[in-house]
């Protein structure tokens, strides 16, 4: 009997140890699969966290030459340009230049008939000679009458009427002869002259042909002289240059068809005001041009030498971002995080642009940015752009 119970004893206790292997066996299976799901659900979490994250391209800001030129559209014109109009009216009896011809100030252009201002010129003079006769009588008359009154042979108030009369018999006089000075100057307006040294560029009218005076709808102009020994080249320059070009700064004036030569100018003036418009401001170059070789109304460049006295910078165009609070310039920091940089842009030069401030230089500026792209986002750079960004920085 005890036999019994000590086989049975053995017998269970065989039966709870299997069933303990077997509860550790089901247990480590359930603990191996949850484990197994664990790190799955981690590594797909740091796949999905690393295909997330924003790859991206940076560069560095390019620093401009503290001495950069300038090349701007230039206007050539004259330095004197007169335009030739009549001041009285008549037949052209003769010109005397053409064309091409050079001329001294001075110098008789042309010659007007017009016989009925010689006429009115001499009828002016017999007039002013009849109203100098009669202011001499009213004179003498008056001062009689002035020698009587002091012995009281005539009255004060027939004194007063004769000395009235001279008074008005005078002021005929200088009336007649202002008219006799103004058509003297209109006589002498029928012989056209040159205002000053220089070329005549124009001739608008032949012998026989009818002038009117003035240059309004009726009149017309006969010749045009430039003297062209100084050039004056306007040019437009920027806003953002305005401040650099000054007064007695040289200038080099270039022309498309003959590139290789160079012709020194100097500014003398500029406007002093921005064109509210055009954001631009006019300066005047003067180019010396006592050959003749450069011709007035032509087209050039003009080239300035300017000198910067702070550090400027370009980035691509594709590096901008541009923001309703302005634009912007995405930079990745020590901790690869996104930094918004609010820039000011300067000249546009076509595939890049001056950054007039907001960059320091040493920035990793991402080309290409997403409008997408925030303030303090995380990010992964590009290895294979890493040399690149190098190489051009």
């Amino acid at each position: 009997m005890e036999e019994q119970l000590t086989q049975r004893s053995a017998t269970g206790r065989r039966g709870r140890l299997w069933l303990v292997i077997a509860l550790l066996i089901v247990a480590g299976i359930v603990a191996q699969g949850i484990w197994s799901r664990h790190a799955e659900h981690a590594e797909l979490q740091r796949d999905a966290a690393e295909h997330g994250m924003l790859t991206v391209e940076v560069i560095k800001p390019t620093q401009m030459k503290p001495t950069q030129d300038l090349l701007l559209a230039g206007d050539i014109r004259a330095f004197s340009d007169a335009p030739i109009f009549a001041r009285t009216s008549g037949y052209l009896k003769r010109w005397t230049v053409d064309i091409g011809s050079k001329v001294k100030k001075g110098q008789l252009l042309a010659e007007i008939d017009a016989p009925e201002i010689n006429d009115q010129l001499r009828q002016a003079r017999a007039d002013a000679q009849t109203a100098r006769a009669n202011y001499l009588l009213a004179r003498s008359t008056a001062e009689r009458w002035a020698q009587m009154a002091k012995n009281n042979s005539v009255s004060r108030q027939e004194t007063d009427e004769k000395n009235g009369d001279m008074l008005a018999k005078e002021a005929s006089l200088n009336a007649a002869q202002a008219n006799v000075s103004r058509l003297e100057q209109l006589v002498s307006f029928q012989k056209i002259y040159a205002p000053f040294d220089g070329v005549v560029t124009a001739r608008n009218t032949d012998v026989g042909q009818l002038i009117d005076a003035g240059s309004g709808a009726a009149g017309r102009e006969l010749f045009h002289v430039q003297d062209a020994t100084t050039l004056r080249v306007f040019v437009d320059v920027p806003q953002t240059y305005a401040r650099m070009v000054t007064v007695g700064m040289p200038a080099e004036l270039l022309l498309n068809e003959d590139r290789n030569r160079k012709f020194e100018g100097v500014t003398v003036r500029t406007a002093g005001a921005v064109d509210p418009t055009a954001r631009t401001m006019r300066v005047e170059v003067d180019v010396k041009n006592p050959t003749g070789e450069l011709l007035a109304g032509a087209y050039a460049q003009v080239r300035f030498h300017l000198t910067s006295a702070t550090a400027s910078y370009t980035l691509p165009g594709n590096a901008l971002l541009f923001r309703p609070d302005g634009v912007h310039a995405a930079s990745v920091d020590a901790n690869n995080r996104v930094k918004l940089l609010p820039i000011t842009l300067g000249t546009d030069y076509g595939t890049r642009v001056s950054i007039v401030s907001g960059l320091k230089g040493d920035e990793r500026v991402i080309v290409n940015p997403p409008d997408s792209i925030v303030d303090g986002a995380t990010v992964r750079i590009g290895q294979a752009h890493v040399k690149k960004s190098g190489q051009a920085s």
